[in-house]
Parts: C-alpha cells; sequence; structure tokens
C-alpha cells in the first residue's frame, strides 16, 4: 500500500507545489494573469479529460500497468521542462503531468480497492486521503522553497525524481492484480450505472467537498486580507484547514470500517459541516477565517474517505477503475466549479454571497435526504 499512498502524494504536491508558484517564479515563462491561467488550467483539463478513459484502460489491461505507465511518464514529463527550461516546454511539461496524473491517480484509487477487503476500504481510502492531503499542504511550501532555490527547473528536476521513485518502488512492491473478466457494457449500461444512486450520491459528495476545498484555500486568504490580516495568519488558517482534513480522514475511515459510522450518515454530516464552514467564512476578522477553515477541513476529511469507500462497495470489482475515473471527474468539475461559483456570485454582489451560494448548495442535499426519508416512513407507516 505505501507506494498507492506516495503516488497519491506525488499528484497532490505536483499540482499545488507547481500551481502556488508558477505566478512568483517563472517570471520569462508566465508574462501575464492570461498565460497564468491557461496554465493552470492545462494541468486541470488534460485530468477531466482524460481520467475516464485510463480508468476504463485500467480494467481493460490492469491496474498497475497504468500506474506505472502514469509514473513514468508524470517524470518524463516533469524532466522535460527541467533539461529544456524554456517558455515553450513548460506548456508541454505542464499538459504531461495532468495526462500522467490522470492515468496514475485512478489507477491508484482502483488498487487501493483491489488490495484491500471491503471490510478495510474505509481505513485504506482513509490512509490514501491522508497522503494526499499531506501534499496538497506540503506542495505549496516546499515548492516554494525550491523555486527559491533553484527556479521552476529545480522544483520540475525534484518532481521527475519523485516520480521515478515512487515509480520503481510500485515496480518492486505493488502485487500483479489481473483484470477481471467483464460482461459486454453498451452506453446505455453505462449511462444507467453512472445515473444510479450508489454512484451519483458518493461522487457529488466529493465534488461538492472538493469544490468547497479550493474555495477554502483560494479565498479565505482573501476574506483575511480584507480584514486586515497579514499573509502569515491567512496562510496558517489555510494550513488549519489543510491539517484538519489530512487527521480526520484515516479517523472517518476506520469508524466505517467498525461500524461506528454509516457512509450515508458521514457524507450528511461532513457536507452540512462543510457547509457551516462556508457560511462561518462571512464572519469578520480572524474568527472566521479560522472557523471556516477547521469546519471545512473537517468535513472534506469526512467526506473524502467514505465517498470513495461507498464507490468502492457499490461497483463490481471489475469495473473499479471506470468508476474511480469517473469520480474523479466530478471532483475535478467540483475544483473547477466552486471557486468559479463563488466568484461569479462575489462579482455580482460581495464575497459573502459567494460563500453563501456555496454553502446553501452543499446544505441542499442533506436536506433532500432528509425531506425525502420522512416522507418514505411516512409512507410506510400509512
Amino acid at each position: 500500500m505505501w507506494p498507492l499512498y506516495a503516488a497519491g502524494f506525488t499528484t497532490a504536491f505536483g499540482a499545488h507545489g507547481i500551481a502556488a508558484n508558477l505566478g512568483g517564479s517563472g517570471e520569462d515563462a508566465v508574462t501575464s494573469l492570461l498565460v497564468l491561467g491557461g496554465l493552470l488550467a492545462l494541468y486541470d483539463g488534460a485530468e477531466v479529460l482524460l481520467k475516464p478513459v485510463f480508468g476504463t484502460l485500467a480494467d481493460r489491461i490492469g491496474a498497475r500497468p497504468v500506474l506505472l505507465g502514469g509514473l513514468v511518464a508524470f517524470a518524463a514529463a516533469s524532466a522535460l521542462y527541467a533539461l529544456a527550461g524554456s517558455p515553450g516546454w513548460l506548456w508541454a511539461a505542464r499538459l504531461g503531468q495532468g495526462a500522467a496524473a490522470s492515468a496514475f491517480s485512478p489507477a491508484a484509487s482502483a488498487l487501493v480497492a483491489r488490495l484491500n477487503p471491503a471490510a478495510k476500504h474505509g481505513r485504506a481510502f482513509g490512509s490514501y486521503g491522508f497522503y494526499k492531503s499531506v501534499g496538497y499542504t506540503l506542495g505549496p511550501l516546499l515548492g516554494g522553497l525550491l523555486a527559491w532555490a533553484g527556479g521552476l527547473r529545480l522544483l520540475f528536476a525534484v518532481l521527475a525524481l519523485l516520480g521515478a521513485g515512487v515509480a520503481l518502488w510500485a515496480l518492486l512492491a505493488v502485487p500483479h492484480v489481473p483484470p477481471l473478466p467483464r460482461a459486454r457494457q453498451t452506453v446505455l449500461d453505462l449511462a444507467r450505472r453512472l445515473a444510479d444512486p450508489a454512484f451519483l450520491v458518493p461522487t457529488a459528495a466529493l465534488a461538492g467537498a472538493t469544490a468547497a476545498l479550493s474555495v477554502g484555500v483560494g479565498f479565505l486568504p482573501v476574506s483575511g486580507a480584507a480584514a486586515g490580516l497579514g499573509t502569515v495568519a491567512t496562510g496558517a488558517a489555510v494550513s488549519v484547514l489543510a491539517a484538519c482534513a489530512a487527521v480526520v480522514q484515516p479517523r472517518a475511515g476506520r469508524a466505517l470500517d467498525a461500524g461506528r459510522i454509516t457512509a450515508r450518515a458521514g457524507l450528511t454530516t461532513g457536507l452540512l459541516l462543510t457547509a457551516a464552514g462556508l457560511a462561518c467564512a462571512t464572519l469578520p476578522g480572524l474568527t472566521g477565517v479560522l472557523l471556516a477553515a477547521a469546519l471545512i477541513g473537517t468535513g472534506t476529511g469526512l467526506i473524502t474517505p467514505l465517498g470513495f469507500a461507498a464507490l468502492a462497495s457499490a461497483t463490481p470489482q471489475e469495473r473499479l477503475g471506470q468508476t474511480m475515473g469517473a469520480a474523479e471527474l466530478g471532483r475535478e468539475l467540483g475544483d473547477a466549479g466552486g471557486p468559479l461559483l463563488v466568484a461569479g456570485v462575489a462579482a455580482a454582489a460581495t464575497l459573502t454571497y459567494g460563500y453563501g451560494a456555496l454553502a446553501v448548495l452543499l446544505a441542499v442535499g442533506p436536506a433532500i435526504a432528509v425531506l425525502t426519508g420522512t416522507r418514505r416512513g411516512a409512507a410506510d407507516a400509512g
């Protein structure tokens, strides 16, 4: 399992480590905000398009070859800019990294499910999510130190070594997991499976959690600055968010495996906590920022392992790669859609209303579930 955790760390560290330092350390390549936006979107765009494709490929040929190929491609793409260093190669390297992460990320998730019995899925996905959260937390910090010491090329060189090292580790330690026989699946069959509540509910919760996490990381520093807080205070608030998410995930997974919580109850609680955190972001000063960070981190940390465990338990093992790829697509859409929603509402009104809009959206799902359950109970009693 450890190479799979390392793969999760690699994709998170690579995504945030470079994204957080492109604007300040890529003066030759990043000549305008438009160019910066394009470079940031390139990575996520590749993931949106390719994760379902590579997830399906993992079911067809096995998740281990897709994992290894993705890690090797990530190392090669990173080495491309580390060696060349020209602005054009930065675009190529960033696109290559996104495409490579689209391969090894869903493959790693599928292997986490295949290599663990259903009774341990919560613990396994909790640990996997923990190390991804560590990557998200350390990416901007360590990436900034590397960029300060040697520019973006040094950061890309370290990522190349990291990808190659994890690929070698996975080659030696991750066992061969053969693809399972699959019944023929039509497009209609796929549509029915993806429209099933067993897929839609966890995926929607994962998308909402990712949306809130992205908004918290991106906009809480803006709220802190507007309240007169310095960069140290706002940076500490974002660290609180990431730390809460990292600490909660393994505990949530263990609670699921032990039967102390159900996936449905955990997802509902997580969404409500996340919505409460976004509501707290509307409060002025450091108190509002810290409360928002803690609640958003706790809520998203609760949702992530339970969502993936629920998907794994409801999916035939021969279709795990496809399901994980589709779920990762939902997360990427939430990652992009959350900030766009908040920014759009903030542009029309204020940032407070932007937080409120996303909070209401996240709270709607649990409210509908409660109302539906109440009506079903009344109907059964009648």
